[in-house]
């Protein structure tokens, strides 16, 4: 009788072994969408830093030309100032 039971017994375990291998497989191709997905939220978030970066360091570039372009003026106006100043003294 017990030996009977050995070709069921075996049967069942390669009934179980596949079933385990679908499991696996459908874990493994789990596994795949979740990194996948991992990978492109990264990689989204990664260009929205460097966009962020790239704004940032353009309003700060545009703050430094409106600086300096407010100091070239300013010192345009002193100099015309200073030389209004020579011409009243000549006058």
């Amino acid at each position: 009788m017990n030996k009977a039971l050995i070709p069921l017994a075996f049967a069942a375990t390669l009934g179980l072994a596949a079933c385990g291998q679908k499991a696996q497989d459908e874990t493994a191709g789990a596994a795949n969408t979740l990194s996948a997905d991992a990978n492109a939220t990264m990689a989204k978030a990664a260009s929205d830093v460097d966009a962020a970066a790239d704004k940032a360091f353009g309003a700060a570039e545009n703050s430094m030309d409106k600086v300096g372009n407010v100091a070239t003026d300013a010192r345009k106006k002193a100099g015309a100032a200073a030389k209004d100043v020579g011409n009243e003294i000549e006058d």
